[in-house]
């Protein structure tokens, strides 16, 4: 038998790939499951992106390998789309590196930096792909505490305290995916000069600045971030085009160099139909967020009273996409808790644990369901 790397050994396959499968099961013996577990847009992309993309098909020489560092339109969208939402100053030509979706720049910004024993630095709770990508690259996994009572933001003494000699990057992601925590412009520069005291690379992962989010915000507003700091942002949450795979990675010219070192590797560019597309989104005016953001209120509002009807309490305070809830007292697992609700009323909640160990206690429900589903989910109960 061909055994497989070692580095194998340190991963799971990730928890959605696998959930899902139980998920289509149960559908497959006639259940009608309600999936408010994934973070996936059900809504669709503006009619000005289906008909960039309908018309770039129609290029006959739109069809061949594409550059690596995209279109420079594409670019030049993603830099003016900074200079108008945040006022962050990028130049298109070296600043910028479009992605296929920002999840592989997790991968790339890993290759690109980390040798094996370095540590990196990952919120707990957080994005299980920063910790996957670490162990896959030899790299170790050192976990910084986010709790409620201190808002889901750093402690900066608990920080200190480390030991940092061999940390080479850190992650976070505010607006903070799984509980929405919003962060801050004060955080941020905290964090920009620790990362600068300790000679480390911060990475902020920041999709969700725009759902339900009234002070959208990027990390690279802080004065001197780029000397230390990349920013990841996607078109997936924002522009309702998660399978587009599109996003992009921020920040001074050396250290998108070595990224796109990596990239240019990997893949052979982005297929030009969907680059025109983006560009097309990025363009897209006001209304557009907040007529999303209507939606997503009407949606939150149910969910809240579905998570309320569990005798679960809410994190009022929370954006993005998602609803956070800590789970009635008395109630030792989250799995447990949403297992039981999957196999008796056919919902999928995402227990926090998949996050991290600060996530036991809570659980996770998605906005990516219509409103009539999520009042159908309320009255199963």
């Amino acid at each position: 038998m061909i055994t497989t790397a070692k580095r194998l050994d340190t991963v799971e396959e990730y928890y959605f790939s696998s959930k899902l499968r139980e998920v289509r099961q149960l559908q497959s013996e006639g259940k009608s499951i309600i999936n408010m577990g994934i973070g996936s847009p059900d809504l669709s992309p503006s009619k000005a992106v289906i008909e960039a993309v309908a018309a770039a098909i129609q290029d006959e020489n739109g069809h061949g390998y594409q550059s690596y560092q995209g279109l420079p339109e594409l670019r030049k969208g993603m830099a003016d789309f900074y200079q108008n939402q945040f006022g962050v100053e990028l130049n298109p030509n070296n600043e910028i590196l479009p992605l296929m979706g920002s999840k592989e720049g997790i991968m790339h910004i890993s290759l690109a930096f980390l040798n094996e024993g370095d540590h990196v630095l990952i919120p707990n709770p957080g994005y299980p792909t920063y910790t996957s990508v670490t162990n896959l690259v030899g790299a170790v996994p050192v976990y910084y505490d986010l709790k409620e009572e201190n808002a889901w933001e750093p402690d900066f003494e608990a920080l200190e305290k480390l030991d940092l000699s061999k940390v080479k990057i850190m992650w976070l992601g505010y607006p903070h995916m799984p509980t929405g925590a919003r962060g801050s412009l004060a955080l941020f520069e905290k964090l920009v000069a620790f990362a600068k005291k300790h000679n480390i690379l911060l990475i902020n992962d920041n999709p969700y600045s725009f759902v339900l989010n009234d002070n959208p915000m990027s990390l690279l507003q802080v004065e001197g971030a780029k000397d230390v700091a990349l920013e990841l942002n996607s078109l997936s949450k924002t522009f309702n085009m998660a399978g587009w795979r599109v996003g992009m990675v921020l920040g001074n010219p050396e250290i998108i160099d070595a990224v796109l070192k990596v990239k240019s590797n990997m893949d052979s560019g982005m297929f030009y139909g969907i680059q025109k597309g983006a560009v097309a989104a990025l363009n897209c005016d006001k209304f557009w967020f907040e007529d999303q953001n209507k939606i997503y209120r009407r949606r939150r509002e149910l969910t809240e009273k579905l998570a309320e009807k569990l005798g679960c309490k809410v994190y009022k305070e929370g954006v993005g996409l998602f609803v956070w809830a800590k789970l009635p007292e008395g109630i030792a697992s989250a799995e447990k808790f949403i297992d039981e609700i999957l196999y008796e009323k056919h919902i999928f909640i995402t227990p926090g644990t998949i996050f991290g160990s600060n996530g036991e206690g809570y659980i996770r429900f998605s906005l990516c369901v219509k409103e009539e589903k999520v009042q159908e989910a309320i009255d199963r109960f």
